[in-house]
């Protein structure tokens, strides 16, 4: 490593001000910071002194990411081979690597899209370049169709990083999940790639069995032909981050222990989710806690709507706001057939409330400071 510092600061003056790759600056600033901490620091105005910086708290998300990802990987293959009937003839291996085959590309398309454009941006303003989309670059992959074409997955991350971020003022500054708005721009833009059974098997003989998913299976009143034990460890058709309910909740365990994500937010969802199961369970026909094992619901409330951008700020405003994702979740699984997976839109639909919450939650509480302050004074 000491190789590589002593490299980095031998071109250094190459790329400041009056050097000759000066108007690359800000992309050189962008691997540097990336492979080391930054050795610069504030030098007046209030500031706060921490060691969790960007970096750290976008690469302990991609680590809690992790697990949900690899047992994805090996998903996409298990189901696969389920399907063509080839899944007793097959080792761990195999399944994995046939997973890794259809899924490393949409990861690669995802990051040199992304970060293009990101590049390309802070290039332009000649800003520095964030590290935000570390974590939105993996998530896209992971909560798309396997078998999204790859220039689909392409467009809907360009679509996310310009409309969901650059447009705002880039990362920090958006009012949406860029993830989320990528999936709804895929969603809306071809419903066809994202709707019906075959999309979540990868393979063109993915059609040789029914694979229909829980949430399809829901949607149509037919009963569950997936047990709760295969729904929380991920043998169901789906996303390829979404159907492992054990590996969501490591990656939940290790964002709760480094303070990364809010438990307030996390529990509200899960609390508004099964309350609103529990009251439309006659009329799903599915058991309340079963819907928190479904479609992308443990997914979003783990990584998605804990999002401390685009979440409610305020403590009381966690609660509310996770609670009411939750309650949306099921209520727009329930009511519309048409779209059984409501997670994407409850959490876009509340990010847009988030900072309404938050007024609210910040007005209640001037006015009951108020009322003590006129009884103290009385």
């Amino acid at each position: 490593m000491n190789f590589l510092r002593n490299y980095l600061d031998k071109q250094k003056p190459k790329f400041e001000k009056g050097g000759k790759l000066e108007k690359f600056h800000s992309v050189f600033t962008g691997f540097e910071s990336f492979l080391f901490v930054p050795n610069t620091t504030t030098s007046s105005g209030a500031h706060i002194r921490d060691a969790v910086d960007l970096k750290r708290t976008m690469i302990i998300v991609v680590l809690a990411l992790i697990p949900a990802l690899l047992f994805g990987i090996y998903n996409v293959g298990y189901q696969h081979f389920n399907a063509v009937g080839g899944l007793a003839d097959t080792t761990f291996f195999q399944l994995f690597f046939y997973g890794l085959w259809k899924v490393l590309p949409m990861i690669i398309v995802s990051y040199v899209v992304g970060l293009g454009i990101e590049f390309a941006v802070a290039q332009m303003k000649g800003h520095e370049i964030n590290e935000g989309f570390l974590v939105s670059g993996l998530l896209i992959p992971m909560i798309m169709p396997v078998e999204a074409p790859l220039w689909m997955v392409a467009l809907s991350t360009a679509f996310a990083v310009i409309i969901g971020k650059e447009i705002f003022g880039g990362t920090g500054m958006n009012i949406w999940n860029p993830a989320l708005l990528a999936r709804a721009f895929f969603f809306f833009s071809y419903p066809s790639m994202i709707s019906g059974d075959k999309v979540w098997i990868a393979g063109d003989t993915a059609d040789a069995i029914s694979q229909a998913t829980p949430l399809a299976q829901m949607a149509l009143g037919q009963p569950l032909t997936y047990s709760t034990a295969d729904m929380f460890w991920g043998f169901i058709p789906g996303s390829v981050g979404e159907t492992s309910a054990f590996c969501i909740l490591i990656g939940a365990v290790i964002l709760l222990l480094t303070n990364v994500a809010s438990w307030r937010t996390m529990i509200s969802v899960f609390v508004g989710g099964y309350l609103m199961a529990l009251i439309f369970q006659p009329i799903s026909g599915v058991e309340a806690y079963q819907q928190l094992l479904m479609g992308g619901f443990a997914f979003g409330a783990v990584f998605m709507a804990t999002d401390p951008v685009t979440s409610a700020q305020t403590n009381t405003g966690k609660y509310v706001y996770g609670l009411l994702i939750g309650a949306m979740a099921v209520i727009i699984r329930c009511i519309n057939p048409g779209y059984p997976e409501g997670m994407m839109l409850a959490i876009l639909l509340m990010n847009t409330f988030a900072p309404l919450i938050d007024w609210f939650v910040v007005q209640a509480n001037i006015k009951r400071r108020l009322k003590r302050a006129k009884a103290v004074a009385n």
